[in-house]
């Protein structure tokens, strides 16, 4: 057992808030489930045979030793330099789990897709 605990509900929760503040970081285009292709390919057989619902968060929340362990990977907009998005995204992680009183033990943040200058979201207009 780990040394710092939190219920299902509190990851859940947590992990909705954190994935929000990801959503809401300029240059962050979109936030996708973290991990590798065999998690990705089990998850998908996992929801097939009704273990999963598909509406977890995409933002993995755990306890670790000393605090929560967060990880996530995030879609950045090719407009904004990708280091300056992933230090407005610690940040913001970091203000979620400080307005909780919760400790972080680490945070993996992994940019996925970068969207080009010239790729446009539905309905995205063009700038100048």
């Amino acid at each position: 057992m780990s040394g710092f605990e939190m219920t299902a509900d509190a990851r859940a929760d947590l992990a909705t808030r954190l994935e929000a503040a990801l959503r809401a970081c300029s240059g962050v285009r979109g936030v996708y489930r973290s991990g590798s292709l065999v998690s990705t390919v089990l998850r998908a057989g996992a929801a097939a045979l009704g273990g999963r619902t598909g509406t977890e968060p995409v933002v993995s929340v755990t306890a670790g030793e000393r605090g929560v362990v967060v990880e996530a990977a995030i879609g950045v907009d090719g407009r904004t330099p990708a280091l300056a998005t992933l230090r407005h995204a610690r940040a913001a992680v970091d203000a979620v789990l400080r307005a909780q009183d919760l400790p972080r033990e680490s945070l993996a943040l992994t940019v996925v897709h970068v969207q080009g200058h010239q790729e446009r979201e539905a309905g995205e207009r063009r700038r100048p």
